[in-house]
């Protein structure tokens, strides 16, 4: 610092001058408290003392603490358990959040806990590839989502269509195993609530698991997490959810569902003998016509009791002036048991024809990978944290709460124009609003530096928060 009264020299290209802080009350994340706030707005930490066991506590941070620090560093975009340091600097923000934060070794610690052994949960010697049975902690940690969807969740939406798919995370740990495209790492699964933008369920995999192994157990436990007022259920899924228990699964609760159906080579043959009129045109793109038509298949291991399925082909004929067009059309199927209109009438409910089966089986791309690229690309669970099964998958499960608690503040507090917000969003626009705090009359005050408008936003979506609180504590758990 330059002697009082003399200009200090520059230090970049702008004239400004950067000095260190003398503990000035600011912070640069006047908006992330939301967060907290969404989780305590449906009373999240009485869950959290109910159904998580994590360790016995002697001293130090709560279970509930640590839950919160975690959700506040993956919603402000800290995807390193090291990056909590960052937010533990901004002093203003731990004023407003009225505690300090943990340490990254705190956290460390805390997720390590997930990884304590279930019962029985040694790989068989057999077995090549495993998804092992999840250790309480991870089970309470479930419970707390669940019950979260539940809190979250509008009560008039009585229809729930699951999205069922996997993703692939890319991991250099040294316990991480080759996926099925050569990356090595991480392959869990992920179900969502379309018409709440909500995950319901996550199931934690190595790399060498392939999406086929028992999609059952995961799709049965997403439909369990469901609230109870659901009353219509649908499902969809690609080629990995194309496994005979769960067909029958889905069948026998009266589950209305598509999914992609491995090419056998039996049914590409009879996809192939499909009359040329037969076919009906669906969508032309840049290289490609897409054509769909019903076909007459049972899979050879289908029971002959069982009702049959009905399957709708798609052929792919890339265009004339395509290079390899001779290489002549591609088949595809998509598998359901959502029946077709008679010929000539109007549809009924569930009825679809072929096109508009298809139509509704491609909206899953728009829905769970949009989910995926936010879990991975713009909150925190494309960067695990541990060499440990048990602690990377906490941490894919935190992010799936975070998830969620952005749901809550998209749909329940902030404005209609954040609905389809992405994380990044939030995060430039409200998350990191500037503010100078004071104390005045016992009342610690944020004076925040943006727009009347802005400030009035975030003001009334807190408000919001709290009226929501409010309504939860006078009525009983709504499940």
């Amino acid at each position: 610092m330059s002697p009082r009264g003399q200009r200090e020299p520059r230090q970049g290209i702008l004239p400004f001058v950067i000095r260190h802080g003398n503990g000035e009350e600011v912070t640069a994340h006047a908006g992330l408290p939301l967060v907290v706030e969404a989780a305590r707005a449906v009373r999240l930490e009485e869950v959290v003392e109910a159904q998580l066991r994590v360790a016995k506590r002697e001293r130090g941070f709560s279970e509930t603490e640590k839950l919160e620090a975690l959700l506040l560093l993956v919603a402000g975009g800290g995807d390193r358990i090291e990056d909590i340091r960052i937010l533990a600097e901004d002093q203003g923000l731990g004023r407003l959040l009225e505690r300090e934060l943990p340490s990254p070794d705190a956290l460390l610690d805390f997720l390590g806990a997930f990884d304590a052994p279930a019962g029985g949960g040694q790989r068989p010697q057999e077995e090549k590839s495993w998804v092992p049975p999840e250790s309480a902690p991870l089970v309470g940690l479930f419970e707390v989502n669940r019950e979260l969807v539940a809190r979250v969740a509008d009560r008039q939406t009585t229809t729930a269509t699951i999205d069922h798919d996997g993703t692939i995370i890319e991991a250099h740990k040294r316990d991480a195993l080759v996926a099925y495209e050569g990356t090595r790492g991480y392959q869990p699964l992920v179900a969502v609530w379309v018409e709440q933008d909500l995950i319901v369920a996550d199931e934690f995999r190595d790399g060498n698991v392939p999406g086929n192994k028992d999609p059952l157990t995961s799709v049965g436990r997403a439909f369990a997490a469901l609230p109870a007022w659901v009353e219509k259920r649908y499902f969809r899924g690609d080629s990995a959810d194309y496994y005979e228990p769960l067909l029958k699964y889905l069948v026998k609760d009266q589950i209305i569902f598509s999914i992609s159906a491995d090419m056998s080579p039996e049914l590409r043959t009879v996809c192939g003998a499909v009359p040329t009129e037969h076919w009906v045109e669906l969508a032309t793109r840049e290289r490609e016509v897409v054509h769909v038509a019903e076909v007459e298949f049972t899979p050879g291991d289908w029971p002959k009791t069982a009702a049959p399925l009905r399957y709708v082909g798609l052929r792919i004929t890339p265009l004339q002036h395509e290079l390899f067009a001779d290489r002549g059309p591609k088949y595809l199927a998509v598998v359901t048991n959502r029946p077709a209109p008679e010929e000539g009438a109007a549809p009924r409910r569930d009825e679809m024809s072929a096109a508009d089966l298809v139509r509704w089986h491609w909206e899953k791309a728009g829905t769970i990978e949009h989910v995926h690229r936010s879990m991975k690309d713009e909150l925190g669970a494309g960067v695990l944290p541990s060499q440990r099964f048990g602690a990377n998958a906490a941490w894919f499960r935190i992010n799936a709460i975070t998830y969620n608690l952005l749901t809550l503040l998209k749909r329940r507090a902030l404005p209609e124009r954040f609905r389809l917000a992405r994380p990044k969003r939030l995060r430039f626009e409200i998350f990191n609003a500037p503010a100078r705090l004071v104390v005045h009359q016992s009342q610690l005050i944020a004076t925040l530096g943006a727009s009347r408008e802005r400030t009035e936003e975030l003001v009334r979506a807190r408000q919001r928060l709290l009226a929501t609180r409010q309504a939860l504590g006078s009525s009983p758990t709504p499940r």
